[in-house]
């Protein structure tokens, strides 16, 4: 829908949609009543079903495959089946739990979010859906949840044990760990955990009044100028919502950071052990809490880098991380780990960089424009075949070719990089998480990266790649049969 234009059109709108919030708010919060219990008993019974009754049998096959593996050497084999125990006592307690928490959330907030969504989208009879919609379908989808959780303790995770146990090619070196090197890793992480526990609180702590004050800043701009979350009229209760509880978004945050600092303070043992240095898992503990000061600064756009030392804790790390773009390049020059690693403190900017609409057809313009060129160039296209397109605006090789060889190009780019996305240009590079939130531009690129990765599987040749596009260009059937590589010359 289009936001209103002006201060006036803009406050009109949003109180205009308030009783209609607050009614469906009721009838959400009502199905959430009736169809959150359904939802969270079947997944909650359904699961702890499937936990306890499989649990002695992944117990004893556990240790098993594991006892009988040759991939795991003889001292990290004892290690491991010392251990095993506690995760294998652990897991129903964590697998319920897990379940109980999983089946709230999804039979409270599912209904909800259903009920609102039926007023964003371009429903017939949305008196009906407001009702329907989050009733069957979330049992449904409790039944599914349940089904899936089966399949994989009872297939999947029997299968995961089976490669265990599979033979190990003779060049292949089991897995062990070297017992002169624990006393040092121990060492390490009783001076990481304290250490970096208490400096990566502080600066969380530190930083969170910036946090607080800069979300508010950003959400009050969005509701002044109708942008992002306050676009959709549906969604403007929500986010003026979302104002009023930043502050607890700003204290989960910190929550979050504390209880990851001991997880990453653990890593400093693995360090440690794998550059077989008690100095370089100490420079770890400094490092991280100058790569967290960064990674803070970047999220919330402060200064770049960090005030605080970062010694080197890798014995082969380039200590100009932008002096190794050149072996990258290689593979592909605009690739996007060579952009991360030039970028510095600027990585997780790129990563969340979101491109608008405008940008997807400005590029596919400008590569029909370029590739157009090119097979002038070739002979694939003809002067008269533009006229035609000009006079007549009939032109299929045209319209629908040329932007389809465009395509085409550009998955082919896709799959020789390393991206996960699609590689459209120099300086933009289009995935699922970063593309224009329209449908159909997620119609549109879910398709190309599931072909992408086709043609990545595929490993063509330059002569194939030649091949493909002739066929595009060339054949006049949309759905070529029974035409081999060979029959298309290659110029």
């Amino acid at each position: 829908m289009k936001a209103p234009v002006g201060f006036l059109g803009t406050l009109w709108s949003f109180f205009s949609f308030l009783p209609i919030f607050f009614l469906l708010l009721i009838l959400g919060l009502v199905k959430a009543a009736i169809i959150g219990p359904i939802a969270l008993g079947i997944i909650v019974i359904g699961n702890s079903a499937v936990i306890i009754g499989l649990w002695i049998a992944h117990f004893l096959y556990t240790y098993y495959c594991v006892a009988r593996t040759k991939r795991l050497g003889f001292v990290l084999k004892i290690v491991v089946l010392v251990l095993l125990p506690v995760p294998l006592v652990l897991w129903p307690v964590i697998g319920i739990g897990g379940s109980l928490l999983g089946g709230f959330g999804y039979g409270f907030f599912a209904p909800l979010l259903a009920t609102f969504e039926v007023a964003g989208e371009n429903v017939n009879d949305k008196f009906y859906h407001c009702f329907a919609d989050g009733c069957l379908s979330i049992i449904k989808g409790s039944c599914t949840v349940v089904c899936d959780f089966t399949d994989f303790c009872f297939h999947s995770y029997f299968s995961y044990m089976d490669e265990l146990c599979e033979k190990v090619p003779p060049e292949e070196k089991p897995m062990d760990v070297e017992l002169a090197k624990l006393p040092s890793c121990l060492l390490v992480i009783l001076i990481a955990v304290p250490v970096d526990v208490l400096l990566i609180t502080a600066v969380a702590l530190w930083k969170s009044p910036y946090m607080l004050l800069r979300g508010w800043k950003r959400l009050l701009e969005d509701l002044i100028g109708r942008e992002g979350p306050f676009l959709e009229a549906a969604c403007v209760p929500f986010a003026g919502l979302a104002i009023i509880l930043w502050p607890l978004a700003v204290v989960g945050a910190v929550v979050v950071a504390i209880i990851s600092s001991f997880f990453l303070a653990l890593y400093s043992g693995a360090i440690v052990y794998q550059e077989d240095s008690l100095l370089k898992g100490l420079g770890y503990i400094l490092a991280l809490v100058s790569l967290f000061d960064e990674y803070v600064n970047d999220f919330l756009y402060l200064r770049e880098g960090s005030c605080l030392p970062r010694p080197r804790y890798r014995k082969n790390a380039n200590p100009k991380l932008g002096e190794n773009n050149n072996s990258l390049k290689t593979g592909r020059e605009n690739s996007l780990n060579t952009q991360l690693i030039s970028q510095k403190s600027r990585t997780l900017k790129w990563e969340i960089q979101q491109y608008k609409a405008v940008q997807v057809w400005d590029w596919l313009f400008k590569a029909c424009e370029v590739n157009g060129r090119i097979l002038l160039r070739d002979g694939l296209i003809n002067i008269q075949e533009i006229e035609e397109s000009l006079v007549k605006g009939s032109c299929k090789k045209l319209s629908i070719k040329l932007p389809t060889w465009s395509v085409l190009h550009c998955l082919l780019v896709s799959a020789k990089s390393d991206s996960p996305g699609l590689v459209i240009s120099d300086d933009v590079e289009l995935a699922r998480n970063n593309g224009p939130r329209e449908k159909v531009f997620e119609w549109l690129i879910e398709p190309l990266l599931i072909m992408k990765e086709q043609i990545k599987n595929l490993k063509l040749d330059e002569n194939e790649e030649m091949c493909l596009k002739r066929l595009v260009m060339e054949f006049e059937n949309k759905r070529p049969r029974g035409v081999g590589w060979n029959r298309i010359s290659i110029r």
